[in-house]
């Protein structure tokens, strides 16, 4: 599910929480999934430009589908 689906799905599912609630599960959700990335592309060291957090993050979302 992309990030927009994710953010359009938060706005229709009333399980409580506020939005900015969700808003904010589905941003930390991200941010952890990158860095967890990022550590597992050093480990396996592939080629990619780490000083570039830009593009190494097109690169997670279009691995990643989001």
């Amino acid at each position: 599910m992309t990030l927009k689906e994710k953010f359009r799905m938060a706005n229709m599912v009333d399980n409580g929480s506020t939005i900015l609630e969700k808003y904010q599960v589905i941003a930390d959700e991200f941010a952890i999934g990158f860095v967890k990335w990022i550590r597992v592309c050093k480990m396996k060291g592939r080629p990619y430009n780490f000083d570039n957090i830009n593009e190494l993050l097109e690169i997670y979302k279009e691995e990643q589908g989001l």
